[in-house]
């Protein structure tokens, strides 16, 4: 059974920096795409950004690019959220997402067979 487990979120100043990890295993990887999303308080989730891990090509989001960068480590079935520049509305539950889809719209909820249970981003002005 496939499971996330998502890692590094917490209590930062605006303009700080934090690294979220999401931990998969129980299953193949290889053939999958990997995203993290991010749903604030009264908001709709949001797509962050995305990651294939076969090869490596990635989205990101329109209100995170230039801040935020998505990788992976494929030795460690680990992929990461780096979050630069942070700001007081990028606060939010940040949660990790896997799909084996292929085709479609890998920035929409419906795309990802499995989620982690998040792990909450609090941004101080």
């Amino acid at each position: 059974q496939v499971q996330l487990i998502e890692s590094g979120g917490g209590l930062v100043q605006a303009g700080g920096s934090l690294r979220l990890s999401c931990v998969a295993s129980g299953g193949t990887f290889s053939s999958y795409a990997m995203a993290w999303f991010r749903q604030g308080a009264g908001k709709e989730r949001e797509f962050v950004g995305v990651i294939w891990w076969n090869g490596g090509s990635t989205l990101h989001g329109d209100s995170v690019k230039g801040r935020f960068t998505i990788s992976r480590d494929s030795a460690k079935n680990t992929v990461y959220l780096q979050m630069n520049n942070l700001k007081p509305e990028d606060t939010a539950v940040y949660y990790c997402a896997a799909s084996f889809r292929r085709g479609g719209s890998f920035n929409t909820e419906s795309m990802y067979n499995y989620w982690g249970q998040g792990t909450q981003v609090t941004v101080s002005s």
